[in-house]
This record gives structure tokens, sequence and C-alpha cells, in this order.
């Protein structure tokens, strides 16, 4: 086993899965409209932080991952893992006095941006090469660790004067990567993998208290897993084989999730990360750039970047260097580019009707076009019919019980096709914001997830989460 750099030709296998891999890395590192000072920014890190084990707060972070898959290695072969992952960098602002001292301070002016405090993220890789023969038993366990470190970096005018410094700071963090092989009964030789990553930082809060904001900087965050096999393959854990599919479902995969990755119709490459992933995911080609902000539309969101304050622009870009990119990008975005956002048709699937529909009369008040489709002379939609709706007291009723803005419920997600990271959700009690109802008469509930640390923030925002009423059960003390 050794921890070193890969071969040439699993670094390529690396390089291309990287580029999903980097969107998970940096998934809602800043969001827009970019700026430190914005509500959505206050509540960092939100995948795939792992907390130093001595923190005893009762939050959504744990300080482990747990990863297991099925593999089917040929003879010989070797496993090549990288553990990604962000280091917190606490950046504050300094100005300097005239007597050669310096002040921190909550902003420093410059011509083209404004600085301010803010929590960076610095990429850190562990990369571990090991016999797959080497895994099974006790497997192997490899511990890393970075230092504590300071660093500080002088602001300079347009002249070359210097106004202050940026002085930024890294705590120590340690961890452990184990990887381990057992090997299952059946006709065909397949290995169950497992991989886990712990954070042993050996960090306690002072006085057994500190807030989040404290353990961050202690953290692995959005930390994932590539995984590569140098001869033979992983099998899905979607779409396994039919003869695989009790062993795949005997997996546990906690705070994360396996898929595999790189080339379509390959299976030598897996990416485990906190973010549930179809196989072989891939950034759009359409994509001009990373954005961060995977709730918003590429399209829309480099629109409203552009427009934008300029003011608004100049503290986006004292806020992080990414973000300042972000800005550079929408400012100079050529038209052809952002047309191309405009839209993209992934699949086609044909669709048929009764032949009957397209001779029908029409309905009244409307017209056929030259395919007989029905054109009403009235909008689809009736802004008016909103009227009669007011999220914040109308009420539904689930299993005889009357739910309304303020309820308390229990969330039973995945009745139906649902988003899979609503998964994680099974069980967990959250309230009630608003009743919602479509266009189409469907009925939707609003709410925030009780104990979530970022509740309050999403309440200000607008930005629940939203299940029909079937997928939720009234808690006993609704009347």
């Amino acid at each position: 086993m050794t921890a070193t750099a890969f071969a040439p030709h699993t670094e390529e296998r690396f390089a291309l899965a990287r580029q999903v891999a980097d969107a998970v890395l940096f998934e809602g590192y800043v969001l827009y409209p970019y700026r430190a000072s914005a509500a959505k920014n206050r509540l960092r890190w939100q995948f795939g932080v792992l907390v130093p084990p001595g923190w005893g707060a009762d939050t959504e972070e744990h300080d482990f991952q747990h990863t297991e898959c099925l593999m089917e290695p040929k003879a010989d072969a070797t496993l090549s893992v990288e553990l990604r992952f962000l280091h917190a960098r606490r950046r504050t602002v300094q100005r300097l006095r005239p007597d050669g001292a310096f002040d921190t301070v909550d902003e420093l002016p410059l011509d083209d941006r404004v600085l301010v405090p803010w929590d960076e993220g610095g990429e850190e890789r562990v990369e571990v090469v090991a016999k797959v023969a080497e895994l099974l038993g006790d497997g192997v366990t490899v511990p890393f660790g970075r230092p504590a470190r300071e660093e500080s970096e002088p602001v300079l005018d347009a002249a070359g004067r210097t106004l202050g410094r940026l002085v930024r700071r890294c705590e120590e963090i340690s961890g452990e990567l184990r990887l381990s092989a057992v090997e299952l009964d059946g006709p065909y030789r397949v290995l169950r993998l497992t991989a886990v990553v712990e954070n042993t930082t050996a960090w306690t809060p002072p006085d057994g208290g500190g807030d989040r904001d404290a353990v961050l900087p202690h953290s692995l965050v959005a930390s994932h897993l590539l995984m590569a096999l140098s001869a033979g393959s992983f099998l899905s854990m979607t779409d396994p084989p039919e003869w695989a599919k009790g062993a795949t479902a005997a997996c546990r995969n906690l705070h994360t999730w396996p898929v595999l990755a790189g080339e379509p119709g390959r299976g030598d490459l897996v990416l485990s990360s906190p973010i549930i992933l179809e196989d072989h995911p891939a950034i759009a080609p359409e994509s001009p750039g990373a954005l961060y902000d995977a709730t918003e539309i590429d399209e829309i969101l480099a629109l409203r970047t552009a427009a934008l304050t300029d003011e608004e622009k100049r503290e986006a870009r004292g806020t992080d260097e990414r973000a300042a990119a972000v800005i550079d990008l929408a400012d100079t975005m050529p038209p052809e580019v952002l047309e191309r956002l405009h839209g993209a048709v992934r699949g086609l699937r044909e669709a048929t009707r009764p032949a009957t529909t397209a001779t029908a009369a029409p309905a009244s008040g409307g017209f056929p076009d030259e395919h007989g489709v029905t054109r009403p002379d009235t909008p689809w939609w009736d802004p008016a019919s909103d009227a009669g709706f007011d999220p914040a007291r109308d009420r539904v009723l689930v299993d005889g019980r009357s739910l309304g803005a303020g309820s308390r419920v229990t969330l039973r997600p995945g009745l139906r096709r649902t988003d899979a990271q609503d998964l994680f959700l099974q069980g967990r009690t959250a309230r009630v914001e608003a009743v919602l109802h479509d266009v189409d008469g469907a009925v939707h509930l609003a709410v925030t997830v009780e104990g979530d640390p970022g509740a309050d923030i999403r309440r200000e925002q607008g930005r629940f989460l939203y299940f029909q009423p079937d997928e939720v059960t009234p808690l006993e003390d609704e009347a």
C-alpha cells in the first residue's frame, strides 16, 4: 500500500471525474448574489461536513462517512483512492495605520473591490494506491493531517502602496481513511468494498460549548471519494444486475452515496459523495463555468449576476476569488454563449393520443391549429384565480387532521419517485410554513426541518422543502 501519485492512466480517468467532483466540492461555496453580507452566505458549507468527534452539539453533521459498494476486480488489480475535501481558511482584513501597525477592520475599500472577512476553502487531497489483495481481512488504514498555519498577504492600491493586509489562518486537522474488502459467497467473484473517512481531530469546544461557526475550521468540508480499479469493474448501486441486487441492497452507505463515474459505459471508477447523483454524472456542455449555486438555472443566474450594481459587484469581488471570477464571467459573456444557455433537448420521446383527438370539435371559446390542437382564446392560467388562496392561512386535511402554517409533522418521503436527497429526511420532524396550491390543483406543504441550524435563514429567504400531504404524518400534538 502506498500514499503516492497515481499512474498516468489512472490520473487521466480521475481528471475527467473531477469535473463533476469539483461541482460537489464547491456546491454552495458562495451563493448568488456572491456577497459575504448576503443572508444566503451566512450559513456556510452545507454538504459533507465531517466535524471533530469531540464536538458534542446536537446537529446534523457527523464525524465520519461510510461507503460500501460491490466490485469485480481482476487478478492482481490495484485500487486507487483519492479523498478530497476543503480545509476552511479564516480570513481577516487589516488596515495599515500611520505608525506601521495593523488594525482588524470589517472592510477595506479598494478601487475595484471591497475586502471583507470571509472563510475561504482550500482544496486538500489524500491519495492512496493499494493492491486489492491487501484490502482483504483488516484492510489498510491511512492516517493524514494538516498543520495549523497562518499567512498574510499585503493589500496594495493601484499605485503599489500598502493599504493593509489579509491574514489567513488554518487550524490543525487530522483524519483517517480506512479501506477494506470482503469476498461474498456466490457464483461470481464479487467483493464488497468498504471505505470510511473519519475526522480524528483532537479539538473540543471551550467549556463544552461552541457553535457551528467555531467548529468549521477543524472540519473536513465537502468530503468525497474517487475510487478506481486498475483492472475490473464496480457494480452500479442503482442499477445492478439481477443476480447482485440482494448484495447491493445489503451495502451500508452512511452520509454518502457511491455512483459510477467517468466515461459512460465504463464501470472502473466510482464517485462517493454527500450529494446523491445518478450514474455517470456530467457537467452540462452548455455551462460556461462554475457558478457554485445549483439552485439556480445558469441562464437566469448569469443574467441576474450581470445586473448587480457596481457597488454590489465590488463587494462580491472582495468576498472571494471564485466570486470575482463569476462576476467577470457574467460581465464578459458573449451573446452567443448566453444564447446557448437558453435551453437544450437532452432526449425525445414519442407522444401519442387517440386518433379522434385531432378531429374532435374544439372546446367552447377555442380553435384548433394546423395540428388539430385546441388553442383557447383565454390564457391557460388566470392570475385572478389566485385571489382565493392564501398560503399562510390555507389548511389541508391529512389523516383526518387539519394542517396549516405552524403545524408539526413527521416526514415520510419516498412514496413516489421524488428527489433521492429527501430520503435522508425520513422520520425527521418538520414545521409547516405554508400550504400551496399549484395550477394543476395539487397541494404542497412548504416545511422547514426541526433542528436545522439554517432554518431561520431558509424561512427568511423563503427557501423551503416541499412535500405532498401523503408524504407527511401529523404529530400527536396536532388537533
